[in-house]
């Protein structure tokens, strides 16, 4: 079995508003052994999209190279924007060495709960990916369950959105289940109803650019 750590450090610093909440990097980047291309940073994969679609979303010029600068540059956006990163899982096994949320075992779960504590000024938790199982929001629930809490729905179209009562700080704090920036989230991405009718009306509108039009209402 492999041992998939969570190789970062939740990203959190005073006056953060929104959390970006994901699973774990790809398995290479726990044991170090990053591809050209890839950033050793949170969601740095050469293969992910949240960094290009931010880059879009906020005219950044990103680096995608594997240098400190390209490091440098999505932190300073992130405080800039007053965004963290707080992935919920911790560690978790694997049979098969890949990135699939579906084959982590013995999943660890970082306390969100906790974090949320010490950083009362977090109102929004932005989820990259939804209720399906191993899915951060999946997690998320499972978490608050654990605490005796649960999500209340506050709007059931995608992305579907939900809210909660911290149990320490008393603060209502809103949940965004975005569609995942995967290539394998590209499926569901084509069977969403308001996708369908983009790509009607302009045959070369793609799944990336739909997760551009939707990030860009949440950060």
């Amino acid at each position: 079995m492999f041992l998939h750590t969570h190789p970062y450090e939740p990203f959190l610093f005073e006056g953060v508003k929104k959390l970006i909440v994901g699973t774990l990097p790809p398995p290479r980047f726990t044991i170090g052994a990053l591809k050209d291309g890839d950033v050793n940073f949170c969601y740095g994969s050469r293969d992910g999209q949240l960094w290009p679609i931010l880059n879009e979303i906020f005219k950044l010029d990103l680096l995608f190279e594997t240098s400190n600068r390209a490091i440098v540059q999505r932190k300073e956006f992130l405080i800039r924007n007053r965004i963290g990163i707080c992935d919920i899982v911790a560690s978790a096994e694997r049979e098969k060495v890949d990135a699939s949320d579906l084959g982590m075992q013995n999943i660890k779960l970082r306390n969100l709960l906790f974090y949320l504590e010490k950083y009362p000024t977090v109102e929004t938790l932005l989820f990259t990916g939804g209720n399906s199982k191993n899915g951060p929001e999946y997690f998320f629930r499972k978490h608050l369950k654990d605490h005796g809490l649960q999500l209340k729905v506050k709007s059931n179209e995608v992305p579907r959105i939900h809210e909660f009562v911290h149990p320490k700080t008393n603060n209502a704090i809103k949940t965004v289940s975005l569609i995942a920036p995967s290539g394998a989230a590209n499926r569901a991405v084509g069977s969403i109803p308001e996708y369908k009718e983009m790509k009607a009306a302009n045959p070369n509108f793609n799944t990336v650019e739909f997760r551009v039009l939707q990030y860009a209402k949440h950060f």
